[in-house]
């Protein structure tokens, strides 16, 4: 029987976070701070043993015996987030290695002049939310309940471009806001190809490098996250002919993805995201492709889902599962067309 996930190296105050409730901002007085948070196939305790152990990780946390960051809501349990990159996610050796040593790299400096800005490229289900939840799950206590972690979707968030100048108010506002309370923060943009262009605009002063005379005496490090679908056919594409001319998966170089990546985007004429400043003015510090899963991979995505509920399951099963899965081109049959996405709700049809 394969490992259970939630067996993790985890430091004991690191705890992981249900799904909260969303709203869009709509022009108004000022009321409370955003809602955060992602629709997600959770992977949790069984529900006795979750809340035994919340309710263990608040009394020890009271006594502050994990602070040794000098702030409880931050944990930055980097071996706990290389397990879940190398253990829970499937197919993306690129995102893995790239995830990792640029964000543990980047709260490892002291006084960093820039904020740390990752593009994620892919189709839905490949893992772009996925990642981001493990980095919030890993790097604050609450995770995307943290008073430190902002998400927003530009869709929910921003649904209207009449509304865009009180948008950006409430924006800047909000960043504000969140690094006067945490000196560690991350903002999570999804569905980054549907934001306004003034929203993009709005983004650049957080992101363009600081002089040393603005810093704060206190250490400020914040990372942003930005999720599209932008260069998901590129990347596709260009994952199968490196196949076809037989080469490994796990031989794929960013350097042999990032032209076309970038190619795309620039011609890109539905999305600002690519003409915008933060791309433009190369403040976006790397952008991250994810392969697209194959069958094997969405296996080990059913696999997950029986381990996360504590359910049994039979190689059978997850045959049938992956099955289920509609895959492309349409004479290799190669790729998952919606990846891993909808997993967890498919094997509701195999339990007794």
């Amino acid at each position: 029987m394969p490992q259970n996930p939630a067996s993790k190296p985890r430091s004991l105050c690191h705890q992981s976070s249900p799904t909260t409730s969303r709203q869009h901002f709509v022009p108004r007085a000022r009321g409370p701070r955003w809602a955060s948070g992602f629709s997600h196939s959770g992977w949790s305790l069984p529900l006795l043993g979750q809340q035994y152990l919340d309710i263990l990780t608040s009394w020890y946390c009271s006594f502050q015996a994990c602070c040794d960051s000098g702030d409880c809501r931050i944990s930055n349990n980097f071996t706990g987030l290389e397990w879940d990159l190398s253990v829970r996610l499937h197919g993306q050796h690129l995102a893995r290695e790239l995830v990792l040593t640029t964000v543990r790299d980047y709260l490892e400096l002291p006084r960093p002049d820039k904020a740390l800005a990752l593009s994620f490229h892919g189709w839905s289900g490949t893992g772009k939310n996925f990642v981001a939840r493990l980095l919030a799950e890993n790097l604050y206590r609450d995770g995307l309940r943290s008073d430190c972690v902002e998400t927003f979707i530009a869709t929910l968030h921003f649904p209207h471009p009449k509304y865009v100048d009180l948008y950006k108010e409430k924006l800047a506002s909000q960043i504000k806001e969140t690094q006067e309370r945490c000196r560690q923060t991350l903002f999570i943009f999804d569905e980054a190809e549907k934001l306004h262009p003034g929203m993009l605009e709005a983004l650049r002063p957080h992101l363009e490098r600081q002089a040393p005379e603005n810093h704060r005496v206190e250490s400020q490090k914040t990372i942003f996250l930005f999720l599209s679908n932008i260069g998901g056919n590129t990347i596709n594409e260009a994952v199968l002919t490196l196949l076809q001319a037989g080469g490994a998966r796990e031989e794929i170089r960013l350097d042999q993805l990032a032209p076309q990546l970038q190619a795309e985007m620039a011609e890109s004429t539905d999305t600002g995201f690519g003409h915008s400043c933060l791309v433009k003015e190369n403040l976006i510090d790397f952008f991250i492709p994810f392969l697209p899963l194959e069958y094997h991979h969405v296996r080990l995505c059913a696999r997950d889902a029986f381990l996360s509920q504590g359910l049994p399951y039979t190689e059978e099963a997850l045959d049938q599962i992956a099955k289920m899965m509609v895959y492309i081109p349409k004479e290799e049959q190669l790729f998952s067309s919606q990846g891993c996405k909808s997993i967890s709700q498919r094997i509701s049809y195999f339990l007794p």
